[in-house]
């Protein structure tokens, strides 16, 4: 390229380096990118894989340099599915902020609230206010959520790779899950479920009931895809060796989670960093030596039990009754919820009260939800260990009723960045499967 053609596409530069060129890949440069790479003089191809691939985790794009059917260099393009969630969010009251990142990692929605919730909290100080059982109901969440969100990846992982029974059971389980979800909050996804202060709104009456058929159906299923693969000498040979990165790759580019914890390393913010009561369960974090997308299967998979665990821990500790909601009235809203034919809102009694015995109440009810509460100026940064890794928030406050920042550290945006280690030099038929075994949420990429 010349400089006369840097005139007209400035965001698609090509600079010499000591290991040869680098493209900066925009969304109108193809034919930059493909020239660049015939100038070359080598016998290499350029294909791109997405955004529309199915096998590329949603609105992914892959440009591939192959030679042959061996992939020497991959770039990752990313914004196809930005949302503009962390700035709406500036936008919005301290309390409306968590109907926006619920949207962010699609598939695990409890995670996005929990980080930016205790974030604010942290700000507020008031972490040490807020009732057990609102804590215990946020693990129990939590928990399912990484179930599900787990039967997803290794269900969409083996449609991939042809395993169709794999998944077509783990989406059955799947909704299984969902419906507990939809039981307590009312949604299937996206719950805005846990609030500043505590939770949305308690278990319904016959959840506990509901939970313990939950627990004995997932016993019973989950060894089903142990049976299925774990020996299985071809889902062996298609994932063993597949995709390797080991704990140095691992530590230079930030990755965490499965795809981490598959090197032996034993890094869990639940066990590491615990918080909400974390350190009062019995759990185990499980490792695997292999640094390859086998490994990252396997950890997901002994992941489920022990989240099966916590969450039979949870529903034991749910027995007795107990408020949800900070006692403070100036931070606790809504707190007053009810679950309708028409969706969750404020409780007959709730409205009965503020509109028809107390004026005090319908002024502070009305101005706490239009103003909403101030959060004293100052910054926090709260993590949480998602099912992908390490989900983090940094909310910033001026003192006033909205963010003045909140910005997300998500961990499929961090571990996409392990993808072109993983590929280059492999065969292109192994992009899938270790794409695949990264489990990249786009919506938790692009925000």
């Amino acid at each position: 390229m010349t400089a006369a053609d840097e005139k007209y596409d400035p965001y698609a530069s090509v600079r010499d380096t000591t290991e040869g060129q680098v493209f900066t890949v925009t969304g109108q440069d193809w034919d930059t990118v493909v020239q660049g790479v015939s100038e070359a003089g080598d016998e290499r191809v350029v294909v791109n894989m997405g955004p529309q691939h199915p096998s590329t985790h949603g609105v992914l794009r892959l440009i591939l340099e192959l030679e042959g059917e061996t992939v020497k260099d991959m770039r990752a393009g990313i914004g196809y599915l930005h949302t503009g969630i962390e700035k709406n969010m500036e936008y919005r009251t301290w309390t409306q902020g968590v109907t926006f990142c619920t949207r962010m990692d699609y598939l695990a929605p409890f995670y996005n609230e929990a980080a930016y919730v205790g974030a604010v909290e942290k700000l507020l100080g008031i972490q040490d206010d807020i009732p057990e059982r609102a804590k215990v109901i946020r693990i129990l969440m939590m928990e399912l959520n990484r179930i599900s969100s787990h039967l997803v990846a290794i269900a969409t992982g083996g449609m991939e790779i042809g395993a169709l029974t794999v998944m077509t059971i783990g989406f059955r389980e799947r909704e299984k899950t969902l419906d507990i979800f939809e039981l307590i909050t009312g949604l299937r996804m996206n719950h805005a479920y846990i609030r500043v202060g505590g939770i949305s709104q308690d278990l319904p009456d016959n959840a506990i009931e509901k939970l313990r058929e939950y627990i004995a159906w997932m016993k019973k299923h989950l060894k089903e895809y142990a049976e299925l693969c774990n020996e299985n000498p071809i889902f062996k040979q298609r994932l063993g060796g597949i995709g390797y990165l080991d704990l140095t790759g691992c530590m230079a580019l930030g990755a965490s989670g499965p795809v981490l914890r598959a090197t032996g390393y034993p890094w869990d913010l639940r066990k590491t960093q615990p918080y909400w009561g974390y350190e009062t369960y019995d759990f185990e974090v499980p490792t695997w030596d292999t640094c390859d997308s086998y490994g990252r299967f396997r950890i997901r998979l002994e992941e489920m039990d022990e989240s099966l665990k916590i969450v039979e821990q949870c529903v034991d500790r749910l027995a007795e009754p107990g408020p949800v909601m900070i006692a403070d009235k100036k931070i606790a809203w809504p707190s007053q919820l009810a679950l309708g034919p028409d969706g969750l809102g404020n409780s007959l009694e709730h409205i009965r009260h503020i509109m028809g015995e107390s004026m005090e109440a319908l002024i502070h009810h009305f101005k706490l939800v239009t103003e909403g509460f101030r959060v004293p100026a100052g910054q926090a940064y709260f993590a949480v260990e998602s099912p992908r890794g390490e989900l983090a928030c940094h909310a910033v406050s001026d003192g006033g009723t909205r963010p003045f920042r909140a910005h997300f550290r998500d961990p499929s945006f961090v571990n996409l960045q392990t993808a072109a280690a993983m590929c280059e030099g492999g065969m292109v038929a192994d992009v899938i499967v270790a794409v695949a075994s990264i489990d990249p949420v786009m919506g938790g990429v692009d925000r």
